[in-house]
């Protein structure tokens, strides 16, 4: 299973000046497998998991020498750990807090050792014992792409197609139909890594629901590892609800039951840490950079992955497969979700991301952008539409409201165009503009 990941894995053993390497993201979305497969490309691979070996938790508690901790992990694994020719693989080094610690110490003592480190619920102890700033790289991973889960299912060949409609703005109809299709399954069956294989392998579309149903309960188990007791339970409704209200700002007072504001948004804050929801923040769009001009208390949510997103609702998503630009016309929410999750994933693999979007109220007419992105140093709002048509009233609002803004971008059911300063794309493109 390819991961666009690989290429800056490639990059970080090139580098001379590299520092130990975190790779961050929610639990399985593929980081310990990415970093074995990863591995194979050095003449020896080192992996310790803390959570299954105590005793090497006890060797980064003696001190954080770099060369006596390598002996004793050589001991312990009984491979030769080599500098320049082996990658040490700490796992789940959120269990070892040294360990983490030590990172630095790898950096400014043995620079050569290729060190990579990942963990689940990784950024609850970032929060408590920091990370050494300037001395350890991070890395992002989400849920597989769309692009990505087209390689998986080895359909490579239409990345090129999905490129050149950027660049020729027009696709052949039979090609743009087989990519509704494949959309379709991605929308049905997401991008965590299981479910994607699962899928693959046999196409069996309720094995994969029972996949979709396994992380839930993982991730709902997850709550009792990084939640206060009395937070338990505002936790489970934020996870349970939020996925109910995609593609809409988020009110505390929609959340079913009687819970308050100042209860539930400590659990919000926690999902947020667990890698299980984004927030989508409000701007004004009057200039960059958007975090100089946001509204707090006004965000929408993106859950983590959208097919885990309709499972929570229990919603019948085989309609995706059968019938995909019926489901886009009736499930805009879903689209929009999807869409955020790929301007996530591109974002940047280095980088924390953060979305924008826009809306303005008034008293005749209200109007809301779904996100906002940045090209060339310029604003670019983006568009979210079910079907093949739809108003365009907002878009058109805020390129008159922001004449720095050259054009828009819309993504729907249909066929590429553009109309004067919109541009429109299929909704299957929306991983596109990493490139453009």
């Amino acid at each position: 299973m390819k991961r666009l990941i690989e290429k800056n894995l490639e990059a970080w053993k090139q580098n001379k000046r590299r520092k130990p390497l975190l790779i961050r993201g929610a639990r399985q979305v593929g980081k310990t497998y990415i970093i074995r497969q990863f591995g194979k490309n050095f003449k020896s691979f080192a992996e310790i998991n803390f959570e299954l070996l105590n005793d090497a938790k006890d060797i980064f508690k003696a001190d954080l020498k770099p060369d006596r901790i390598i002996q004793d992990l050589s001991l312990l694994l009984q491979i030769k750990i080599i500098p320049g020719e082996t990658i040490l693989f700490l796992d789940e080094i959120q269990e070892a807090p040294e360990a983490i610690k030590a990172l630095r110490y790898f950096y400014e003592l043995m620079p050569e050792l290729h060190v990579v480190a990942a963990g689940s619920l990784l950024e609850f102890q970032i929060e408590k014992i920091g990370i050494p700033v300037g001395r350890v790289s991070a890395m992002y991973m989400y849920p597989l792409t769309f692009p990505e889960f087209l390689m998986a299912g080895h359909n490579d060949d239409y990345l090129s197609v999905i490129a050149d409609i950027f660049k020729e703005n027009k696709i052949n109809q039979a090609f743009h139909n087989r990519l509704t299709r494949l959309f379709g399954e991605y929308i049905a069956i997401g991008g965590m890594p299981e479910a994607v294989n699962c899928w693959i392998e046999t196409k069996d579309y309720h094995e994969c629901h029972q996949i979709h149903r396994s992380l839930i309960e993982t991730f709902m188990q997850d709550f009792l590892k990084y939640s206060k007791k009395h937070q338990i339970k505002y936790v489970d409704r934020l996870f349970n609800e939020i996925p109910r209200m995609l593609g809409r700002k988020f009110q505390f007072s929609a959340i079913s039951g009687e819970y308050r504001k100042r209860e539930l948004d400590p659990a919000m804050e926690l999902l947020q840490k667990a890698g299980v929801i984004h927030k989508v923040y409000h701007t004004s769009g009057q200039g960059l950079p958007f975090g100089a001009d946001i509204n707090f208390n006004r965000f929408k949510i993106v859950f983590l992955d959208i097919a885990l997103a309709q499972t929570v609702l229990n919603m019948a998503t085989t309609s995706w497969i059968l019938n995909p630009l019926e489901q886009i016309t009736n499930r805009g929410g879903v689209a929009e979700a999807f869409a955020g999750q790929e301007l996530i994933a591109g974002s940047g693999i280095d980088i924390k991301p953060q979305l924008y979007y826009w809306h303005r109220e008034a008293r005749s007419s209200n109007a809301e952008v779904d996100y906002l992105i940045v090209s060339n140093d310029r604003i670019i709002p983006v568009e979210i539409k079910n079907g093949k048509e739809g108003s365009l009233k907002s878009m058109k609002i805020f390129l008159k409201g922001h004449p720095l803004s050259p054009y828009g971008i819309r993504f729907y059911g249909g066929m590429p165009n553009i109309v004067d300063n919109i541009r429109s794309y299929p909704l299957y493109c929306v991983a596109g503009l990493r490139d453009g």
